[in-house]
C-alpha cells in the first residue's frame, strides 16, 4: 500500500514538472488551449504594421499642418498690421467726409473685433507671459488654440470672481459683527490673520486668472495686476503681524476695523460691477465695439448712467482706502503700534489707492475724448 503511494506521488510529480518545462515552449501552449501559433503570429505582425501606418500618417498630418499653421500666421499677421495702417490713416486725414470716416472707423472695428474674436485670433502674436506666470507654472504657453477654451476660461474668471465677490463683503461683515457682540469691542488676531490668508488667496488666483486671460486677447490692463501683486504682498505681511490687544485695544486697531470696513465697501462695488457692468460690456460685444476676451474690472463703466452712479462709488472707495492707509501710516509713526508690518501696509494703501485714482482718470479722459470727437463729427455732418 505505501508503495503504490509513492509511486503515485512520484507520477503526478513528474507530470506537474513535465507541464512546467512545456510552458516554456509556446506552440505547446497554444495547442493545449486551441489555439494556432500561426494565427497568433500573423496578428501580432498585422497590429505592428498598422501601429507603424498610424505613426507615418500622424507624422505627415503635423507636419502639413504645421506648414498650413505657418501660412496661417502670416496672413492673419499680413491683415491685422494692414487694419492697423488704416486705421492710423483715418485718424490722420482730415479732408474726407467725416460721416464716410465714422463708418469706415467702425468698419475697421468690426474687422478687428472679428480677427480677434473667431478662430483666426490664436495666428496672432499673443502678448507676453508674465513673470507672475512664469514662476509658478514655468516656461508653458498658456493660451489656447481654439476660442471655446479661451472664452471657458473667460466664464471661470467670470464665475470666480461672483463667488469671491460674495466672501469680500460676508467675511469682513462677519468679523465686524463679531467684535461688537462677542468679542467686546477687540478683534483676536487668529481670525484677522484667517482672513488675510483668504485675501492673498484672492489676488493670487485672480493675477494668475488675469495673466492667462492677457495672454488670450483680453484687454485687462497691466496696472491692475500690479494692484493684485501690491495686495498680495500686503496680505501676506499681514499675516506676520501681530494684531495688538488690551489695553488701549480701540486705537491699537482702528486701522484694522477702518480696513475692514473698506472691504465691505469694495464687495458692494464688486457686486454692482459684476451685474451691470458686465450686462453693458455684452451689449458692446454683440455691437462689435468691444472683444469677446474682455472683462469686467475697476473703472470700466460703460454708459452716462453707470458712469454717474460708479464713479462716486469707484471715488469714494480710493479716497477711503488712501484714509486708511494714511491711518496706518500715523499708527505706526506715532509709535501707537511700532510693527514695521504696519508701515509695509499703509505704504501698500496708499500706492493702490493713487494708482486706482490715475487708472479711472485716465479712462474717464479718454471716455471724454471719444465723445468730443463723436460730438464734432456729428457737428460737421450736420453743417455739410
Amino acid at each position: 500500500m505505501n508503495k503504490d503511494l509513492v509511486n503515485l506521488r512520484n507520477t503526478k510529480t513528474n507530470l506537474l514538472l513535465f507541464f512546467l518545462s512545456s510552458l516554456q515552449n509556446p506552440s505547446f501552449v497554444f495547442v493545449c488551449f486551441g489555439i494556432d501559433a500561426m494565427e497568433v503570429e500573423e496578428e501580432v505582425r498585422r497590429i505592428v504594421e498598422q501601429v507603424k501606418e498610424l505613426h507615418d500618417s500622424a507624422t505627415s498630418f503635423v507636419s502639413s499642418a504645421s506648414h498650413e499653421e505657418l501660412s496661417l500666421r502670416q496672413r492673419s499677421i499680413l491683415v491685422d498690421a494692414s487694419i492697423t495702417r488704416l486705421h492710423s490713416s483715418l485718424l490722420s486725414d482730415k479732408h474726407h467726409d467725416p460721416k464716410l470716416l465714422n463708418k469706415l472707423e467702425e468698419d475697421l472695428q468690426r474687422a478687428r473685433c472679428m480677427l480677434a474674436d473667431g478662430d483666426t485670433s490664436s495666428f496672432l502674436p499673443s502678448k507676453p507671459q508674465g513673470l507672475f506666470v512664469r514662476m509658478f507654472l514655468g516656461p508653458v504657453n498658456v493660451r489656447a488654440s481654439r476660442k471655446d477654451i479661451q472664452l471657458k476660461v473667460k466664464e471661470e474668471y467670470n464665475s470666480y470672481r461672483d463667488r469671491t465677490a460674495l466672501l469680500f463683503l460676508v467675511f469682513p461683515a462677519i468679523l465686524l459683527t463679531l467684535r461688537s457682540y462677542v468679542w467686546e469691542g477687540c478683534l483676536p488676531a487668529f481670525p484677522v490673520q484667517l482672513y488675510q490668508a483668504w485675501l492673498l488667496f484672492l489676488y493670487a488666483g485672480l493675477a494668475m486668472r488675469e495673466n492667462i486671460l492677457r495672454a488670450n486677447g483680453s484687454d485687462i490692463r497691466s496696472w491692475w495686476l500690479y494692484h493684485h501683486y501690491c495686495a498680495m504682498a500686503m496680505a501676506l505681511v499681514s499675516l506676520t503681524w501681530e494684531i495688538k490687544g488690551q489695553p488701549n485695544c480701540v486705537q491699537k486697531q482702528k486701522g484694522v476695523r477702518l480696513f475692514l470696513q473698506w472691504a465691505m465697501m469694495q464687495g458692494v462695488a464688486m457686486l454692482l460691477q459684476n451685474r451691470y457692468q458686465r450686462q453693458r460690456l455684452y451689449t458692446r460685444i454683440a455691437l462689435g465695439k468691444a472683444k469677446r476676451m474682455d472683462v469686467v474690472w475697476g473703472e470700466t463703466a460703460g454708459v452716462d448712467g453707470q458712469l454717474l452712479l460708479f464713479c462716486p462709488i469707484l471715488f469714494t472707495l480710493q479716497g477711503f482706502e488712501a484714509y486708511v492707509g494714511l491711518q496706518l501710516l500715523r499708527t505706526a509713526l506715532t509709535g501707537v503700534v511700532g510693527e514695521w508690518q504696519v508701515l509695509i501696509c499703509g505704504i501698500l494703501l496708499v500706492v493702490m489707492a493713487i494708482g486706482n485714482f490715475i487708472n479711472t482718470v485716465e479712462t474717464l479722459m479718454v471716455k471724454s475724448r471719444f465723445k468730443a470727437k463723436m460730438k464734432r463729427s456729428k457737428s460737421r455732418a450736420e453743417l455739410d
